[in-house]
This record gives structure tokens, sequence and C-alpha cells, in this order.
């Protein structure tokens, strides 16, 4: 039987994406979703979206989103490019902005390498620190593509250093995927006034409790957005339903709420960290809504499977100078309770 598949496809090597458990009872921490529902603005707002205006096309570019999200940063409309979740920003960015080559670290979102391969772009790996800080001042020479916070480490730059990045970069595209942001770091988009080579990405899948719906955007100076504007036309006139546009404005106003949710998720975090090190574990000094630890002597595959066997799931990856940690959403103070109960149960056998 022939391949149908074009040379370029047969080589993809895909992202692999968390488990999505079905069974009843699991306490699902492996995907860094918010455990606590959307704003009731939001809510609202998908309560009474007319499903007769369904007959007709959304907005192209991102309606009362782009709007919102305008709103939100003190920027113009003009600075704001809207998609299908952050995911799909980032990868029309890898393609509009790329030619000549990325570089990011060498523990950090996996899809990057994914988007580089899909796309042809040259890319370089930055080696993290052994305390998995990233050296900052090494990121220079080509495009950067930078999660801040970093995922899976959790560990974030100032806003100086980020400056410091785009000085040392003026001719090349910055990319700062600000997925982690709202739970403790600084935002770079007050600096895309100043720096034309700046593009912020922003999802309102994790601080928004909206991962279900698919939105993100990107903050920039207009002559990106209008580059990304027009991939996006080669590509899907209209990614961003009629309904995301609609829910998504409503939750991106509704700031208080959010503000009040980050920090129950940073409380629960910080308690979380405290009682893993009193445990023995390594924990990274996290700046989002998940925890990165490992423990010398403790399998974190194995640690893991056990979890799953207690109906709790996390993250963990086979790869280098990470294997050895676990990656844990934070989830609420029940759920966290659960999930050290289980640890301890653990490493005590």
């Amino acid at each position: 039987m022939p391949c149908f598949l074009s040379k370029k496809a047969s080589k993809i090597k895909p992202y692999a994406a968390g488990a999505q458990p079905s069974q009843d009872g699991v306490i699902k921490l492996n995907t860094n979703e918010n455990p606590y529902p959307p704003s009731p603005k939001a809510i609202e707002a998908y309560k009474n979206f007319r499903p007769e205006s369904l007959r007709l096309y959304p907005r192209p570019d991102g309606g009362e989103l782009k709007k919102a999200a305008a709103a939100l940063y003190g920027l113009r409309e003009d600075n704001v490019f809207c998609g299908n979740g952050s995911d799909e920003v980032l990868a029309l960015s890898f393609y509009a902005f790329f030619d000549g080559g990325i570089m990011f670290p060498d523990v950090t979102y996996s899809f990057y390498p994914v988007w580089a391969e899909l796309f042809g772009i040259s890319y370089k790996t930055l080696p993290v620190n052994d305390d998995f800080t990233i050296p900052a001042d090494k990121l220079t020479g080509r495009g950067i593509v930078l999660a801040n916070p970093n995922a899976p480490t959790g560990i974030a730059l100032d806003l100086c250093e980020i400056e410091s990045i785009l000085k040392r970069n003026k001719d090349h595209v910055v990319l700062i995927d600000e997925a982690y942001s709202f739970f403790g770091a600084q935002s770079a988009a007050p600096l895309i006034e100043k720096y034309p080579n700046l593009l912020v990405v922003c999802t309102l899948s994790k601080a928004y409790s909206l991962a279900g719906l698919r939105a993100g955007f990107a903050l920039g100076q207009p002559r990106l957005i209008e580059g990304l504007e027009n991939v996006k036309d080669s590509f899907n006139s209209y990614p961003l339903d009629a309904v995301a546009q609609a829910v998504g404005s409503a939750a991106l106003s509704d700031t208080a709420y959010y503000e009040e949710i980050a920090k129950k998720i940073t409380a629960t975090r910080d308690k979380t960290i405290e009682r893993l090190r009193e445990m023995g574990f390594s924990v990274t000094d996290s700046k989002t809504n998940f925890i990165f630890a490992g423990k010398k002597g403790v399998d974190a595959a194995d640690l893991k499977n056990f979890l799953e066997k207690n109906k709790i799931f996390v993250r963990h990856w086979d790869a280098p100078r990470i294997s050895g940690y676990l990656r844990i959403s934070v989830g609420t103070d029940e759920q966290m309770e659960i999930l050290l109960s289980r640890i301890k149960e653990y490493i005590s056998r």
C-alpha cells in the first residue's frame, strides 16, 4: 500500500500533550488547568450568547476579544492579534518571523522544537544552568523565543533581563510566551511601545480558566500584528469562533475576580512547595500555577505511575536533565493535601 504522506509530514515528531483521563474521581494535576471556574461575567456571557447567530461567520480579527485585550493592557487594537489558543498564535509567529533561525532554552516548552522542525526553521538551544535558571545574557544573535515564566521549571526572568535581551537583539523578533505570567511574573507588555521587535503571547487557558474555549492573543507593534494577520489569513481567516470572542472578552474585563483566584492558587502553591521541601524534594522557585519537583533517590517516573494508580495525574518527561522531576499543577487545597499524603506514603515505603 502506498504512503500518501508527504516527505515533510512523514518526518514529523508531534508534540505529546498531557493525558486527559476520563474516569471518575481523578485529581488532574498534569496539564496546568485552573482548578477554579471562569469568572461570573464569562459564564454570564456564555449563557447570554444567541445561538441563532452561529449561522454567521465570526469577526476575523477577534472582535470583542481584540478590544478587551487592548483595553486590559492599555494598548490600541492594532497592537493585538487574536487566535485559537496561544498555541496557534505561537505557531503562526514561528512561521511569520523566524526565517533567520531562533534560539530558546534547552529545557522549555516542548512545542517549540516541533514548530521549528515543521516550518524548517534552524534553531539552537541554550543550556539552562544546573539550577534551571536561564543565562539570559547568552540569548543573542537570532530570533529569541522565551517562555517567561519558563515551562516546565516555573522560573521567571525579571523585566530588566527581558529588556536587556531586546536591546541585544534589535534586528530580530524576541517572542515572550507569557502563558503563566499572571501567577507572579512581570509582563513584558509595558515594553511594547519602546521595542518594535517585541511580541508578547498570552492565553486564556491558564489564569482565566478557559482551557476548553481555545483563545489566545499576541501583543506587539502594528507591523508585527499585520504580519501575523497576513499569515493567519493564508491558513484560516476565522480561527476564533463567536462564542470564544464573547466569553473571552467578558473574562478579560473581570480582572478583580481573576486576581483573587491567582492569590488563592499562589498561596496553595507556596504551601505545597514548603511541604515538599520538608520531605526532601528539590523544588524550583515557581512563578506559575505549577510546581517542578524532584528528590534524590526517588524514581520520578515510578512516583508518577504510583500516583496514577491512586487517580492522581501529574506530568513527567523522560528527557535529559529533567527526568528526575515531576511537574505538578496546583489544584485546590484539598487536592494538594491528597497529593502530599500519597507522596508521603510513597517515599515512606
